[in-house]
């Protein structure tokens, strides 16, 4: 199994190209199905769970042509079956988004429910109410999600809680349904704007994305478009957490500013430096920073996504934080991981206490999730001494070229398969 050998100390300086946003194209590559004329897809990013749902929709018969490493041509037109293989998914939470573009499309889905990174409970009542609402008949039955409908209708839909994956599905089940939807207390995150975008450029009628009520008044059917998604916010934040983590000096390029202000204005709070440009941002951290407190919310407060790279930070800088985690309630499995590096961490519920340390020492480390992961990494090329990393397949779940980015930036950090590989790089970089 592959591993991350890192060595720490050296500060990330330089230029980064940001990847399109990983949560906007898992249901938009969904929602392209719809159509049965050709949908050209820009922007993609290159990681695995883009390559394992692109595959997922061939094997139901959908047309998958990779231009290049960013573009992909697909088209529903030669769909034959409604039924996901759990084989297919059973890596990623988002095939889920597939229940919401069937039943748009042929009222009808049966799809596994989902899987993905364990970082707490993620029900997918909220998904089934908006179907039920729109006159689905759901059934679980052999670890699948059934929904059938005789004709999906619009409703006036409550969602008990902010639900990004709710958000997206109902509105594309309800983007070919007869009549208006209605659907208030609705997650207002960049990627669900991007989706809503992506619908209405392939001839569906939604209104009030990023706002708290979503209007949609049903169309016969979706045509074909091109669309180019919107850069990844966290990829991008987290290279400005691992800048600030190694005192360091990047710029982040094909970013939206808007998008990043709740980690643009913890960083400032902290002491960092920022700088905005059209497209892209500057972070700078001359000195050590200081301690903050952290509360994750639904956009546009501070995402879940972020805690951990968030908290990994802390742990370095001066005087006791607070990070409170409210969406998951089990995001904090890496912390012994970091501690394992030296890290003064102490977590009570769903809070944790994070007295910084001066420095970290390299450990061996494996990661529990995607973000943990990352988080781990940003640890590491902060501590001092050589960092081995186990799992880290969960980080290429959602990072393109993460080791060789961080290279660019002047970060020691390889992929190794075996014992010699280890020696070379020591050698090369000692």
């Amino acid at each position: 199994m592959n591993q991350y050998i890192i060595k720490g100390g050296v500060p990330l300086v330089g230029d980064v190209e940001i990847c399109g946003a990983k949560n906007a194209a898992l249901p938009i590559i969904s929602a392209a199905i719809m159509s049965d004329e050709i949908v050209r897809l820009e922007n993609i990013p290159d990681v695995n769970d883009i390559n394992v749902l692109l595959e997922a929709i061939g094997k139901i018969g959908a047309q998958v042509n990779r231009i290049d490493r960013h573009t992909v041509e697909i088209s529903g037109a030669t769909i034959r079956s409604c039924g996901v293989e759990y084989e297919s998914i059973k890596k990623i939470r988002a095939s889920y988004y597939l229940l919401g573009a069937l039943l748009g499309k042929y009222q009808e889905a049966e799809v596994p429910l989902p899987g993905g990174c364990n970082i707490g409970s993620r029900p997918i009542d909220q998904h089934l109410k908006g179907f039920r609402a729109i006159g689905a008949n759901i059934e679980i039955a052999r670890g699948n999600v059934i929904a059938r409908s005789n004709g999906l209708r619009g409703a006036h839909i409550f969602l008990d809680m902010v639900s990004v994956g709710a958000t997206i599905n109902i509105m594309m089940a309800a983007c070919c349904a007869q009549g208006r939807t209605i659907i208030e207390n609705v997650a207002k995150e960049p990627h669900v704007v991007d989706v809503a975008n992506f619908l209405n450029s392939m001839g569906a009628d939604i209104r009030g994305a990023g706002t708290d009520v979503i209007r949609i008044r049903g169309v016969e059917k979706l045509h074909g478009c091109t669309y180019s998604i919107v850069p990844d916010m966290i990829e991008a934040g987290t290279f400005m957490i691992a800048a600030a983590a190694t005192k360091g000096d990047v710029v982040l390029h094909n970013v939206i500013a808007k998008h990043l202000e709740a980690i643009t204005a913890k960083l400032e709070e902290i002491g960092c430096e920022i700088e905005e440009g059209d497209d892209s941002i500057r972070v700078v951290a001359k000195k050590r920073l200081s301690r903050a407190h952290v509360k994750t919310q639904p956009y546009p407060g501070f995402p879940t996504d972020m805690q951990p790279q968030i908290t990994a930070l802390l742990a370095l800088s001066e005087g006791t934080s607070i990070v409170t985690e409210s969406i998951f309630e089990n995001r904090f499995k890496y912390v012994a991981e970091l501690c394992r590096m030296g890290a003064s961490i102490k977590v009570e519920g769903n809070t944790a206490i994070v007295d910084g340390v001066a420095g970290l020492s390299g450990a061996e480390v494996s990661s529990p999730d995607l973000r943990a992961g990352a988080a781990l990494v940003i640890a590491a090329l902060a501590a001092d001494g050589y960092t081995l990393m186990d799992d880290i397949v969960y980080i290429k779940r959602g990072y393109e070229d993460f080791p060789q980015k961080l290279s660019a930036l002047g970060g020691l950090i390889e992929e190794i398969e075996n014992e010699r590989d280890i020696q070379k790089f020591k050698l090369k970089v000692g």
